[in-house]
């Protein structure tokens, strides 16, 4: 099985054409990638000056037409990705050398160089846009790349290599899950992971080995580590439990065990609201989406079903009073936390007057000893001010003595700790009281759509 895809190269900005084609030719045999260039094949060109005999044909056809390069297209190039372990990579090479060589009919020079640096075998092929009797220019025709696919398919085929079926719409399946992304941390939590079961002989073997996976260590009072593209150092004690220093060497001295940190996958929710179908028939949706509809609601409340039964609701009125129970429950806790929002943020406006009054105390002091000059005001009319300001906020709380700063401090501290404590309760009973609320909406929905047909077939 091959991938393919037309790539056109283009000429970059401030570069000459000369240049381009030779870092693109480079890349493509490079020999980290080519088995020391040996998996590079060519036609009509050597592959050491490829770029320089690219750049000879498009002279022959300045010279030969009286035209220069209007577009900045100045080669193309097909990548040719196969299934892993399905083929070997000289074999894939010629496999390329055919494609290039039956797509461009012999008419261009082209590369082509097979890589082995990742899981599939994949070809770089580059095929000059300027023929090589320097007549004409390669015509990129409407839907080129789908007659590359297609030839791809068929040389597979002869080689006896699989090719990709494609489906109708209606067959493919719909992903429905998404693997999330490596970040750097997790990838570095991976790499410690294996060489602690290795099980290094110290602290300081464990950063060898580290350093030999390509990581940059940086030793002092925190150790961090940096990978060969990051452009920070992580620090051990940022990637979580289980991974600081002391766990670490803990790990490695055998006092502990370690627990390899685990990466969740987002999970599909177990069910969605049914469709009312009769609600859409009389918006005007055909009967072709009441079908749909029919399959997609028999679907959902069986997963609905699924639910209760795990759950343990036998019944719709103790579905109806676990419903009301995980409402209010829900509700509490969102006025808890409300409730101690609303606190913090009153306790952050009254340290501000009180630090206020106490800055602006001496002038306001001077002013009253001035005898309320205007003189002395517009000097000071800002310091006042706040003065005033926070005298009037003092009077509107109603206490007769002030609390100190220090004590606000640490109630407001205490308040934003009681707030993060319930935020995880809040969000399990808020996803609590929404699954309960669908399950109980489809429930009655199924119902209802049962009582109409029953109806409907009685008055008939």
């Amino acid at each position: 099985m091959a991938a393919t895809r037309l790539i056109a190269l283009h000429k970059n900005k401030g570069k000459s054409v000369a240049a381009c084609l030779k870092s693109r030719t480079d890349y493509a045999k490079n020999p980290d990638k080519t088995n020391r260039g040996e998996l590079v094949s060519s036609y009509e060109c050597s592959p050491l000056t490829a770029d320089e005999e690219f750049m000879l044909s498009k002279r022959q056809y300045e010279l030969a037409t009286g035209r220069r390069q209007k577009n900045d297209v100045i080669a193309y190039q097909i990548r040719q990705s196969f299934r892993p372990g399905e083929i070997t990579a000289e074999e894939a090479n010629k496999v390329g050398y055919e494609l290039a060589m039956r797509f461009t009919k012999g008419k261009y020079a082209f590369i082509v160089a097979t890589h082995t640096d990742r899981e599939h075998i994949h070809n770089h092929i580059i095929y000059n846009s300027t023929a090589l009797d320097g007549t004409r220019k390669f015509r990129d025709f409407f839907f080129s790349a789908l007659a590359v696919q297609r030839l791809s398919d068929l040389i597979c085929l002869e080689h006896q290599l699989s090719v990709i079926e494609i489906k109708p719409y209606r067959e493919r399946q719909k992903r429905v899950l998404y693997p999330p992304k490596e970040s750097n941390r997790d990838r570095l939590c991976g790499i410690i992971d294996s060489i602690l079961a290795e099980k290094p002989k110290d602290y300081e073997d464990f950063l060898q080995k580290l350093e030999q996976q390509g990581y940059e260590v940086k030793r002092g009072k925190y150790t961090s580590v940096k990978g060969a593209r990051q452009k920070r150092f992580i620090r051990f004690k940022t990637l979580g439990a289980g991974y600081s220093e002391d766990e670490l060497q803990a790990v490695i001295a055998g006092k502990t065990e370690h627990h390899p940190r685990q990466i969740q996958l987002l999970q599909e929710p177990p069910f969605q609201l049914l469709v009312d179908i009769q609600a859409k028939l009389a918006e005007g949706k055909s009967e072709g989406y009441a079908r749909w509809a029919k399959k997609y609601n028999l679907k959902e409340m069986s997963k609905t079903l699924i639910f209760l039964q795990e759950h343990k609701i036998g019944s719709a009125d103790e579905l109806n009073e676990r419903t009301a129970a995980a409402t209010e429950k829900y509700h509490q806790l969102g006025d808890s936390i409300k409730a101690a929002e609303t606190r913090m943020a009153e306790i952050a406006v009254l340290k501000t007057h009180i630090v206020n009054y106490a800055k602006t105390h001496p002038v306001y002091d001077a002013y009253r000893k001035a005898g309320y000059s205007k003189k002395f005001l517009d000097t000071h009319r800002e310091e006042i001010t706040l003065h005033k300001a926070a005298k009037a906020a003092f009077d509107e709380t109603g206490l007769k003595k002030l609390p100190k700063v220090k004590a606000l401090n640490a109630e407001y501290s205490d308040l934003l700790t009681q707030k993060k404590a319930a935020y995880p309760d809040y969000r399990k009973a808020r996803e609590e009281m929404q699954e309960l609320v669908k399950a109980q909406k489809n429930i009655e929905l199924f119902f209802a759509e049962e009582k109409d047909a029953q109806e409907k077939q009685q008055t008939r």
